[in-house]
């Protein structure tokens, strides 16, 4: 049984102790390597590499030990073992082989190389039950394989906004508001879209909610020169949340006035900077952008929070 402080079972330290012998690790895989894939591996590249894939509460069950080396062409690989010593096999075992691998690539890509390698995941059994009952094709563990064959084995569904048209965006219902700002929030200034939003808002097929979200996401990171006068005109052009539209407007107008006050009193003594990032405060600017208006130091800013 493995121990809760971490001792390594008898099956996984008499594997370790074995195949982290080169000469032994090679024969190993001369061995078992389908023959497709040993002669692409340059086998005199072996080498044992640390770490484990296994999650910790597995470890009585299962060991695993990486290998990388280099293929024929000298492109990165890696051989990676799993061996499952538990008497009654995993009917999920080939799932978790690609997800051993892909955390293998994953820790090869944080090491700073540009290009996934190849990673060729082998079970080493030695279960009581035999033969080996399950698949080691992960795709076999779908409830349609062929399906999930097509999927894994072709590329993802992308959706580039960048090279959608407009026109065309219009037409994409509820999400049509949300596609365009995205697609245009960072080149363009935001007012040039009041009269596409205008006509989307007008369709009605947004919550109010979902309405203000994507005011707050426009003031946050959009451009333009008067983001309340914009706000203002979307909620006259838009009255089914005229309401919530001019609330934000407002608000924005009186931020606006704020900022007026502060830049006539930065100049002044620490007590006219402190009042006026109380009102900042209480208006719902944030602390960090209080501090940088005001001028303050944490210290200072501190004084007026509690």
């Amino acid at each position: 049984m493995t121990k809760t402080n971490g001792t390594p079972t008898p099956h996984d330290a008499i594997f370790r102790q074995f195949l982290s012998q080169p000469d032994i690790a090679r024969d190993f895989m001369a061995l078992h390597l389908p023959a497709a894939l040993r002669d692409i591996c340059a086998l005199e590249t072996l080498k044992l590499e640390s770490g484990s894939f296994v999650e910790d509460d597995l470890r009585q069950y299962f060991s695993d030990v990486l290998y990388s080396l280099k293929t024929r062409d000298g492109s990165d690989g890696y051989i990676h073992v799993l061996i499952e010593h538990q008497s009654a096999p995993d009917k999920h075992m080939a799932f978790r082989l690609l997800r051993y691998a892909v955390a293998a690539m994953q820790r090869h890509l944080e090491a700073g190389h540009k290009v996934l390698p190849l990673v060729i995941p082998m079970l080493f059994y030695t279960g009581k039950r035999t033969p080996y009952p399950y698949s080691t094709n992960w795709l076999q563990g779908f409830a349609d394989p062929p399906l999930a064959g097509k999927l894994y084995t072709a590329d993802f569904p992308l959706v580039d906004i960048t090279v959608i048209p407009d026109e065309e965006i219009m037409q994409h219902r509820s999400m049509a508001a949300l596609t365009l700002l995205q697609k245009h929030i960072r080149q363009r200034d935001l007012a040039e879209l009041a009269d596409q939003l205008a006509t989307i808002l007008l369709m009605g097929l947004l919550p109010v909610q979902q309405v203000v979200s994507l005011v707050h996401y426009m003031m946050q990171a959009g451009e333009t020169s008067d983001a309340g006068a914009f706000i203002y005109g979307l909620a006259n052009r838009a009255p089914g949340y005229k309401e919530q539209l001019m609330t934000i407007a407002q608000q924005l107008e009186q931020k606006g006035r704020l900022e007026g006050r502060l830049e006539g009193r930065l100049e002044g003594r620490l007590e006219g900077r402190l009042d006026v990032a109380r009102a900042l405060l209480e208006n719902g600017v944030d602390p960090d952008t209080v501090m940088e208006m005001a001028q303050l130091t944490e210290e200072e800013l501190a004084q007026i929070q509690h």
